[in-house]
């Protein structure tokens, strides 16, 4: 009996400690339900059954129940009616999810468009595409490399669009899926952030040697000696732990924190500059927040991303959200059709020239493409790299935009070729490798 009891003890410990450890955990399951739910659904004009079943059909994700209130342009969700979250989509800046302090902020002011209707094809316009056959492309064998991409469900591939000599080669959709669906461009956003400070470099409006933390005269430390571009770079010795698997920083500051701009400002340094290279969602942040200390009214910030890239360039589709206090999240929350973002790919092939408008200049190309120190050749400027031959069938020129769960936008300047694929699952390596050479096996 004795026995038994410390069984029964031990048992009842364990669960009370597992319950202590995860309940925490449970904030952030029912945050990601309801802010990827309010997102898909009034972003993306999604069904809210297509999303359970597949976006929010995820380890952990799947736990929570989502309800979606048409009305109110929300949706909520719990974890066996633990923890409820709700996210509150707002025309113009997105889902954004609410807390105490949800009240307080100001969702009026929002960016202003500046679309431009005009009769040109893709890519410098909207109206339709250029359908003329290239010599130079075999097109049986580019058919081949897209029968390829979408034969095995697992690899959860949603979209694949090819772009050679300014003109759509090859293009395919999973059903649900068009032309006109925009798609969550995840870490894919970051490259949206450091373009901007490319925009701002090329109009002399910035200083890549800019030192944000200078002012901070407390800070008498390494700290002062951070510029923009070791945060460009990922390079600046601040701490941070970038895990979604657990409750770590960069979770913490997406789906619990306010103004998502302090998350690593207020990170202590462990490494002087340039000495370590280390992936931060915050840094991208960081940046965001040190971008709208640039202008003169939050009006001006909201509209600048839009006037002097997105609508300029006709990524008409591109919306940007926002924390509750108004800053963009260009860490993560960038959402576009397929043909867009190809649009942005084709900017940086262009090397910043957009049909004889210059957008920022021809070196800001080179400089997000060359290698950081300590990024084993991986990494640019809020760009990754194959300057190491990370996909070892593919030039080492190639350059490209990230996102999780496989999002991709590939630059391969060699080539003269833009390839973007979106999804569901990353994929690895070798995956992307055979991808992308059996695509340029169809370009003679």
């Amino acid at each position: 009996m004795k026995k038994i009891k410390l069984l029964l003890g031990i048992i009842l410990v364990s669960i009370i400690a597992a319950a202590y450890f995860n309940y925490p955990k449970l904030n952030l399951i029912s945050g990601y339900a309801s802010k990827n739910m309010a997102s898909s659904v009034f972003i993306a004009n999604r069904d809210k059954d297509d999303i359970t079943l597949n976006d929010n059909n995820m380890p952990m994700i799947k736990l929570a129940d989502s309800e979606l209130s048409n009305e109110k342009k929300s949706a909520s969700a719990t974890v066996y009616g633990l923890m409820p979250r709700t996210a509150v989509y707002k025309e113009g800046l997105g889902a954004v999810l609410t807390n105490k302090e949800f009240s307080k902020h100001n969702f009026h002011i929002v960016p202003n468009r500046f679309k431009v209707k005009d009769t040109l094809p893709f890519p410098y316009g909207n109206n339709g595409t250029i359908d003329t056959v290239l010599e130079n492309v075999a097109y049986d064998i580019l058919e081949v490399a897209f029968e390829n991409a979408f034969l095995d469900p697992e690899q959860k591939t949603r979209s694949l669009l090819v772009v050679h000599k300014d003109q759509i080669i090859g293009e395919r959709y999973i059903q649900g899926f068009s032309k006109d669906t925009k798609i969550l461009g995840w870490s894919m956003t970051k490259s949206i952030l450091a373009t901007l400070y490319g925009i701002l470099e090329y109009k002399d409006k910035i200083d890549l040697e800019y030192k944000p933390f200078s002012n901070e005269i407390r800070m008498k430390n390494q700290k002062m000696n951070i510029t923009l571009n070791h945060l460009l770079r990922m390079q600046s010795g601040l701490e941070w732990e970038e895990n979604y698997f657990k409750i770590s920083d960069v979770t913490r500051m997406l789906f619990l924190d306010s103004d998502m701009t302090l998350a690593q400002r207020n990170k202590k340094i462990v490494a002087p500059p340039t000495e370590i290279w280390n992936y931060s969602s915050g840094t991208t942040n960081l940046l965001s927040g040190i971008l709208r200390e640039q202008f003169n009214s939050h009006q001006t910030y909201l509209d600048f991303p839009y006037k002097e890239l997105i609508d300029k360039i006709g990524m008409n589709s591109m919306l940007l959200e926002t924390d509750l206090t108004g800053n963009y999240i260009l860490s993560s929350y960038g959402w576009a059709t397929t043909r867009d973002w190809a649009k942005f790919g084709l900017l940086y092939l262009n090397k910043g020239d957009w049909n004889g408008n210059r957008i920022f200049s021809e070196s800001w190309s080179d400089y997000v493409s060359k290698p950081t120190i300590n990024s084993n050749g991986t990494y640019g400027a809020h760009f990754w790299l194959n300057a190491e031959g990370k996909y070892e069938d593919i030039p080492t020129d190639l350059y490209s935009v990230n996102g999780f769960q496989g999002q991709r936008i590939f630059i391969i300047p060699s080539k003269d070729l833009v390839v973007v694929r979106t999804g569901l699952k990353e994929q690895t390596d070798e995956q992307f490798n055979t991808l992308l050479k059996e695509i340029i096996a169809s370009i003679r």
